[in-house]
């Protein structure tokens, strides 16, 4: 049945682009897509930025959801290259980069712009983000605001390594963190163009964490407000566990500390990952997962081509001195693995 427009205008509030990203996933936006039009924020448009999809997504949208605006990327361009195509064509004051697999609820949207405005360093932002199929249990890809320690393991407020608490509402108070997830993450648009938004080599994983670091090192913020609630359902385009998303997570997290970390650390931050990385490879392979073992070696072998082919291209520009307040000044391995602490609260007090 088709659907129109909500009368979503309002001239006093910033304008607010949903932008969603979609590859093959009909699927997504059919059970989606309803749950963002309810969305009772007054000055909000919907888009969807397809990447060469092979399904029927567009004429289902066209068909269903005929004033939904739609881009078409002439190829898969990634999320990183896929957005920052998309987002060249649009205007507004603020993104929401929405991923397909993700319900929101009606008021999510004006929490976090009110946050947003109240500050004009805060460049980007996430609601608190839940598993959809375990509404009670933070979702891996961002819970209640995302963090990384001093040797570049990202965590979350409500997810440490594969342990996702219970929500029981002791992570529901806005804070600043150090990235907010790109499954539904609000950005400024000035701030996104100002440090040339994704870095499109990553072409997906961790792309969100570089940019929220980029975007630190320029003095800006990143926040989570709680306030603003989503359900995700995660793993829609790379399943947990498959060998490309292991090498794209290990890749790009190398090349992100590459870039932004002072190089005066590098020589010590660099040999403690290989090492740690390769007790991990052989973990792997012990336990059978002979992918896996491949995919951070590969990881290795690409990001030492990154350094000698490309480096150049992506690094120095807003590369300073100053360090995230929000970085981890221990080891997130540590406190997990030998210490036994499992949850947030119990490391970052």
């Amino acid at each position: 049945m088709n659907q129109t427009q909500p009368n979503n205008i309002s001239i006093n509030l910033p304008t607010v682009a949903v932008v969603i990203l979609n590859w093959n996933g009909k699927q997504f936006l059919e059970k989606f897509i309803p749950s963002v039009i309810q969305s009772t924020y007054k000055n909000l448009q919907i888009i969807v930025a397809d990447n060469a999809s092979s399904d029927d997504s567009i004429s289902f949208l066209k068909q269903t959801y005929p004033f939904i605006k739609i881009i078409v990327n002439p190829v898969n361009e990634g999320f990183a290259k896929g957005y920052n195509t998309a987002l060249k064509n649009i205007t507004s004051d603020y993104f929401v980069l929405l991923n397909s697999d993700v319900e929101v609820t009606p008021n999510w949207i004006e929490p976090i712009i009110k946050l947003m405005e109240s500050d004009n360093l805060i460049a980007a932002c996430q609601p608190k983000i839940l598993e959809y199929n375990n509404k009670n249990k933070f979702e891996y890809a961002g819970a209640s605001g995302g963090f990384i320690d001093k040797l570049g393991y990202p965590f979350a407020r409500g997810r440490i390594f594969n342990t996702l608490e219970t929500d029981i509402g002791q992570y529901n108070t806005a804070m600043p963190c150090f990235w907010a997830t790109g499954a539904a993450m609000f950005v400024k648009a000035s701030v996104f163009d100002f440090v040339n938004g994704f870095d499109e080599y990553f072409f997906a994983h961790q792309e969100e964490i570089d940019l929220c670091w980029r975007m630190q090192l320029n003095g800006f913020k990143i926040y989570v407000e709680p306030a603003s609630v989503v359900y995700h359902v995660g793993g829609g385009t790379l399943p947990k566990g498959n060998s490309k998303k292991t090498f794209l997570n290990f890749r790009n997290n190398l090349i992100m500390l590459f870039k932004n970390t002072q190089k005066s650390k590098l020589f010590l931050l660099l040999p403690t990952r290989l090492f740690l990385d390769t007790l991990a490879a052989f973990k792997g392979l012990v336990s059978g997962d002979t992918g896996y073992f491949i995919a951070i070696f590969k990881a290795y072998f690409y990001f030492a081509q990154w350094i000698i082919y490309y480096r150049k291209k992506n690094t120095d520009k807003f590369h300073t001195s100053k360090t995230p307040i929000s970085i981890y000044p221990k080891s997130i391995l540590w406190h997990y693995y030998f210490k036994n602490k499992k949850k947030f609260s119990e490391i970052v007090t």
